[in-house]
């Protein structure tokens, strides 16, 4: 008898996407909830792989509770593995009741704490039998949460890491010159959504410290009102440029010389440094949250401290200057994405996590 788990998620990115099929081919019985508009509903038909359209728009939405329920008892689940806040917080009430293990992945660093009431209706509600942690450094959050007294059991946090496919990678790379770059520019990219704990005000003291031919290309959702004026008032302001959130982040990471996260804490495990590693662009990380896991340091790219622009600037100095040694580490970027991060990894572990949980389905 195959063991039966609903995955319920809003927003399944392609890694986990590949992760329900890989699972679903390895013999588990898998259902996803999964928005019938969603640009992935698709990609899981075609493989075969069943979906119900569950809309959770709110934490605690009746409808969509009772629809889960309906799910759990008409499909006699055996697992309930939720991917997202929602997924958790309507999750645990619509299997209120039911002989159904529960598994919650987590992505981030941090944002969960013991005098906080939410906290304890999502990731710390002792009705939750695993946390999938994308990267160790949450797992260690966890398990070192103060008071000590309160933490959960050791084994509740484990880590499996978002494993990705070398052959995911293989467009060609996007044309810098489109948003403004000069061809013979040196270009430091960085992908994200501007937040304060993403670093992005030490990675401009960095660019401000290079020569003038170095150009950082900021992707993603960059127009805040605080970056605009530090940009505005940068004297490398002209060298700056924002691409905005774009369809083909990856293809312009895969066009520049180095990437970049400057992450100060509560990192999990960055997808875009990821898609930078397979396109064998070196990577300068900070020590903060799961960005060390990915990134060897003097290997594949650099591991410097948080919140210190000039660890930055050296670090990316290092790679300008020496073009050999860019793409020894870019290669060495891609085999670490290769031989680490593998979606059959992914899909293995979680399966074995499946079958500690339920060795005996019925």
């Amino acid at each position: 008898m195959a063991i039966r788990s609903l995955c319920v998620t809003e927003a399944a990115d392609r890694p986990t996407v590949a992760s329900f099929i890989g699972m679903h081919e390895a013999g588990i019985d898998i259902t996803v909830v999964c928005p019938a508009d969603h640009p992935n509903h698709e990609t899981l038909r075609d493989a075969g792989v069943p979906t119900v359209d569950i809309r959770l728009p709110r934490n605690f939405d009746k409808q969509g509770i009772a629809a889960l329920r309906d799910e759990l008892v008409r499909g006699r689940y055996h697992i309930m593995h939720t991917f997202n806040n929602k997924a958790v917080s309507n999750g645990l009430r619509a299997c209120k009741g039911l002989p159904v293990k529960i598994v919650c992945y987590r992505g981030i660093v941090g944002a969960v704490g013991f005098l906080d009431p939410m906290s304890w209706m999502r990731y710390l509600n002792p009705r939750i039998d695993r946390i999938v942690c994308v990267a160790d450094a949450i797992r260690r959050y966890f398990l070192e949460m103060q008071p000590a007294f309160l933490r959960m059991p050791a084994d509740r946090p484990v880590t499996i890491h978002k494993g990705h496919k070398l052959e995911w990678y293989a467009s060609k790379p996007a044309r810098l010159s489109d948003h403004g770059i000069p061809d013979a520019a040196f270009v430091v990219a960085c992908t994200a959504n501007y937040r304060p704990r993403k670093g992005i005000d030490y990675l401009i003291d960095a660019i401000e410290e290079l020569p003038d031919d170095v150009h950082l290309l900021l992707i993603g959702r960059m127009d805040a009102a605080k970056l605009t004026k530090r940009i505005a008032r940068s004297p490398a302001r002209e060298r700056i440029h924002r691409a905005g959130f774009v369809t083909n982040a990856p293809e312009l990471a895969a066009a520049s010389d180095v990437f970049c996260m400057p992450s100060t804490k509560r990192e999990g495990l960055a997808r875009s440094v990821i898609e930078a590693m397979a396109y064998r662009v070196p990577p300068v990380v900070t020590d903060a949250g799961g960005s060390p896991e990915l990134v060897v340091d003097g290997e594949c790219g650099y591991v410097v401290p948080p919140r210190d622009g000039h660890a930055i600037a050296a670090a990316i100095d290092k790679l300008y200057r020496d073009a050999d040694l860019r793409a020894h580490m870019g290669k060495a970027a891609r085999e670490r994405i290769a031989t680490a991060f593998r979606n059959e990894d992914t899909v293995r572990k979680t399966i074995d996590l499946y079958e500690e949980l339920v060795p005996n389905p019925d």
